[in-house]
């Protein structure tokens, strides 16, 4: 299957790189170009693209307004926001994951890492890796004063619709573990890991796995470190 991508920059040169290295690929194909985020929410509406690369700053409708637009509407329940920034350590990168980002991708990556981001947020994973969604979410909740209380009540109580093994489970993910990791840890299969995942995923209403990396801090499940 073709992955069908959108591309949201308010830089032509950018997005042009961007169509070149994505059509390359046997596997995937630009759908639409926007310069703005009103105009990205506009052609994930008509284009239903699989992913969206949205960068986080661009005038009018910002990245992250667009983003959480388009994780709102559930008819596009299946498209999948990657954010493109600047910066690896950007506080608008976690409000992202919160408004239903599927993960960040830093622009000097280079160019397999992006095609790579691009498969991984089509088959419903987190961005780049786990350890680094994990990282980043961790050193900014870790900041009270520049996010303010992290916790949040009613995330803790729908905690409680999960197992004893899906919280297992959960913790694994938010230390960034892989399902091959969280397998051997816990001595089980991975696709059991697996299974539990989706499971916590249904039950606390994430996206994907970035989001249950989000819920684990935000509900207090996990305690940020900062080494």
């Amino acid at each position: 299957m073709t992955i069908r991508v959108l591309l949201a920059d308010d830089q032509a040169l950018l997005r042009s790189a961007f169509r070149v290295l994505v059509d390359s690929e046997p596997d995937m194909e630009v759908v639409g170009e926007a310069s703005d985020g009103a105009e990205a929410v506009r052609l994930a509406g008509r284009e239903r693209p699989d992913v969206v690369l949205m960068d986080i700053r661009m005038p009018g409708t910002d990245g992250l307004a667009a983003t959480r637009l388009i994780s709102a509407d559930p008819e596009l329940a299946q498209v999948r926001v990657v954010i493109l920034t600047t910066f690896e350590v950007d506080d608008y990168v976690v409000q992202s994951l919160r408004a239903g980002a599927s993960g960040f991708l830093g622009k000097g990556s280079e160019p397999e890492e992006l095609l790579s981001a691009i498969r991984i947020a089509a088959g419903g994973e987190a961005l780049l890796s786990p350890a680094a969604t994990k990282g980043l979410i961790a050193r900014f909740l870790a900041q009270g004063d520049a996010l303010g209380d992290h916790r949040d009540p009613a995330r803790a109580e729908r905690l409680d619709a999960l197992t004893v093994r899906e919280r297992e489970v959960l913790v694994q993910v938010a230390g960034g573990h892989s399902n091959d990791e969280i397998a051997e840890r816990l001595e089980v299969s991975p696709l059991t890991v697996k299974t539990h995942v989706n499971r916590a995923m249904a039950k606390l209403g994430a996206r994907d796995r970035a989001q249950l990396v989000v819920i684990a801090y935000e509900s207090g499940l996990v305690r940020p470190r900062v080494d």
